[in-house]
């Protein structure tokens, strides 16, 4: 069984305060480039990464595994520069048995560090693209762990995945994440964000947590959109809402999670496309 002291007193910790902030101090130095600055991040990144195939081709890739590789690359991100708020942790806590998390979807910092942060309180599973199964770094990680994975060019049979496949997890007490986002962009678009993860709470008779998130420390990059360049003066923000009981069609729950999502997007100097539900 795999074990890593380290993650499991970040874990403890999370536990015990229901929130976390970066601590202060100074950052490793990456040089006054932006290129350069990038480079290194993903650099030591995909170290963390390749970490985790070791892990999983020796057969010891369970849920410490997983907490840790999540931990690493929070720990790279903070090494990098990157200050991480996290706020709304006592929702989970107090949140009795699976819930389905609705997040909008910034960049791929959010699918790596995410993990760590929600496991003390829940098991988890995340909706990804199907895509991600064969990536070349990310496909044995995703095939690893749980998960959903949907093509994005069918929605109707995407409908159907999640639904069928996310009411399995849920109903083995398994959390659901997901993103109702076309695609990753560092700006909110209310119209683009579907209410798949209304209607997948709604059939499993799960609560809804709202979970707002701004991670634009780490931009989508323009020929490989997994490898931006980093923005260290961009703080991490991820802040968790009060669950929702999801009752008729889900409309006004909805239009809650939107609201949430955009007001602290908002509030952290990001932008929001589209009306935000009075």
């Amino acid at each position: 069984m795999f074990n890593s002291e380290e993650t499991n007193a970040f874990q403890r910790k999370l536990v015990a305060t229901l929130e976390y902030q970066t601590p202060r101090g100074p950052a490793w130095r990456l040089g006054p480039l932006e290129w350069v600055r990038s480079l290194c991040f993903h650099v030591r990144l995909v170290w963390v990464y390749v970490g985790a195939w070791k892990i999983i081709r020796k057969g010891n890739f369970d849920l410490a595994a997983y907490a840790n590789r999540s931990w690493k690359a929070l720990s790279v991100a903070e090494a990098c520069g990157g200050r991480f708020e996290v706020s709304g942790l006592a929702h989970l806590a107090a949140t009795p048995g699976p819930v389905v998390i609705i997040a909008n979807h910034m960049s791929s910092l959010e699918t790596v560090a995410l993990s760590v942060l929600i496991m003390p309180f829940k098991d988890v599973a995340f909706v990804v693209k199907e895509s991600l199964r064969t990536h070349f770094i990310f496909g044995p990680i995703m095939r690893a762990v749980k998960h959903i994975a949907v093509g994005r060019s069918n929605p109707r049979e995407d409908l159907k995945i999640v639904l069928t496949r996310g009411e399995e997890l849920l109903r083995q007490g398994v959390s659901v994440v997901i993103f109702p986002q076309a695609t990753r962009s560092a700006e909110f678009d209310i119209e683009g964000f579907n209410t798949l993860g209304v209607k997948l709470a709604a059939r499993a008779g799960v609560p809804v947590i709202p979970l707002a998130l701004k991670t634009d420390f780490m931009a989508n990059g323009v020929w490989i959109k997994d490898m931006g360049f980093v923005h260290p003066e961009r703080t991490i923000h991820f802040t968790f809402g009060a669950p929702l009981t999801v009752v008729a069609n889900g409309r006004e729950e909805h239009a809650a999670v939107v609201k949430f999502i955009a007001t602290h997007v908002l509030g952290w100097g990001g932008t929001v496309k589209g009306k935000v539900p009075s």
